[in-house]
């Protein structure tokens, strides 16, 4: 009898999925046969947290490009890897001696540790309570240091000479959101040009001022003014030289308009910023600035800047989407490889990673750490066994669960909080030209919890509707 009763539950399980799935399945086809998507590239996979059961699919092993839902992998990986009590240190030192004039007969050296978000507008509390700067400058001074004889020397060596990924397109490279890792990242790798516009459509725009300030930077506008609200102003020019051009519009009749801009030679900012709090507490240096390697042998520690820890900076990452984290974190996990950080060999790591975790890495193809570049692919099926892992058997479930926005913040901010509340809704997207991707996890009305990836490539029409259109089937999925 009990195992008659055993098949016949079993057996209502099924028919009850198979009618979940039918059901699932018409919304789906209701979604595929609006015109704008019927000749798009669409990929979903639903799968139950608890028995790994696939809810639903369709294409589940479609390789699609994930755009910033790539920053899943980035982020889960690190957490995995280097943990969530990692932080980035940046080394203040000298060389040779202090003399009894308080004169350092010898170089004063900052070894880059590739704090991603060293003087971040994000993190203002940790390096602006006190300007982390002056912080230096005082340290410095503190062991009797007041003349340098020699010359400030900036050692990046802990990652390549790439600066951004070879990938990543030319409308995006001069754009704050295309700022390439560095070892000496700062203030995000971003600078704010500020325009004023006339008050008729379709004239030229006046450039005002800039910050920081760039040395020897050429910027030739473009910019017009438009009868519109949006900043639709982009900067284009190549990481390997101190060129821009700015085109577009911004909105007419304006006194100050801000759009901000990719730095590139970020060490070249931090030098001379250095050397003015340098000056202000009466350091002065003789030599020049140079940016070379120093053997670590020579150097003698003065202080060292930690970093928020990682589990700070992911949540940052994910709920904003910044591309710059995500691009330092895949060459940091080559850096505690015992490698220098470099692009190629993080992305080694994290194929090697899920491999080992059977997580097959043949279905994806990795460009990078942010999902910028148009040569990632990724599988949905790919996208939730990651989020299960995650949820199932990772040590770091908490942080990284931490680290996802839920509906109407962050990168969810589209999604209407009253119909996903109490966090039942936590997910990243993603999007570019003709891409919008959603990952992530949803706890269904069953008590159940789901993981999902739903991935639209080459779709015409706007992005908001179909935004509205992936939150209508979520709605539908949380009913099951």
């Amino acid at each position: 009898m009990k195992v008659r009763f055993f098949i016949i539950v079993i057996f209502v399980l099924n028919v009850i999925s198979g009618f979940a799935q039918v059901k699932l399945h018409n919304v789906v086809e209701v979604f595929l046969q609006n015109s704008e998507y019927k000749d798009a590239s669409i990929g979903i996979c639903v799968q139950v947290l608890e028995s790994n059961e696939l809810l639903y699919e369709l294409n589940k092993d479609k390789l699609l490009i994930p755009a910033s839902t790539m920053k899943l992998i980035t982020s889960a990986t690190a957490l995995e890897l280097l943990g969530p009590k990692y932080r980035f240190e940046t080394k203040l030192g000298y060389t040779g001696k202090i003399g009894t004039t308080n004169s350092l007969k010898g170089n004063l050296v900052v070894f880059g540790g590739a704090d991603p978000v060293l003087g971040s507008e994000h993190f203002q509390e940790h390096y602006f309570g006190e300007h982390f700067l002056k912080v230096w400058a005082q340290k410095i001074k503190s062991v009797g240091i007041s003349k340098v004889e020699g010359d400030l020397i900036l050692d990046g060596s802990i990652y390549d000479s790439e600066k951004i990924p070879s990938t990543w397109i030319w409308e995006d490279i001069g754009n704050y959101y295309g700022a390439g890792a560095n070892a000496f990242t700062i203030y995000d790798n971003l600078f704010r040009i500020v325009f004023q516009s006339p008050r008729k459509v379709g004239k030229i725009t006046t450039v005002i001022s800039m910050n920081p300030n760039i040395e020897g930077l050429e910027i030739k506008n473009e910019v017009l003014s438009a009868d519109n609200n949006s900043d639709m102003a982009y900067v284009f020019g190549s990481p390997l030289d101190k060129k821009r051009v700015i085109r577009g519009t911004i909105p007419r009749n304006r006194k100050a308009f801000i759009i901000k801009a990719a730095i590139h030679n970020p060490e070249e900012i931090l030098a001379q910023e250095l050397l003015k709090f340098l000056a202000i507490e009466g350091v002065f240096i003789s030599g020049k600035i140079r940016f070379e390697k120093v053997n670590k042998k020579d150097l003698k520690i003065v202080y060292i800047q930690d970093s928020p820890t990682l589990e700070e900076i992911i949540k940052v990452l994910n709920y904003e989407s910044i591309n710059l984290f995500a691009e330092h974190l895949l060459k940091q996990i080559a850096v505690e490889n015992n490698c220098i950080g470099s692009r190629e060999k993080g992305i080694e790591i994290i194929m090697d990673f899920w491999q080992s975790k059977e997580i097959l890495a043949e279905n994806i193809y990795i460009e990078d750490g942010s999902g910028l570049s148009h040569f990632n692919a990724v599988s949905p099926q790919f996208f939730t066994n990651v989020l299960n892992y995650m949820a199932n058997t990772s040590l770091y479930k908490t942080e990284f669960l931490n680290s996802l926005p839920a509906a109407g913040k962050g990168t969810l901010s589209r999604f209407n909080s009253n119909l996903f509340p109490d966090n039942v809704l936590k997910a990243k997207s993603g999007s570019m030209t003709r891409v919008r991707c959603y990952a992530g996890y949803l706890k269904l009305d069953s008590g159940k919890t789901v993981s999902f990836s739903i991935m639209v490539n080459h779709f015409s029409g706007s992005h908001s509707k179909l935004v509205s259109e992936i939150e209508k089937l979520l709605v539908e999925i949380k009913a099951f």
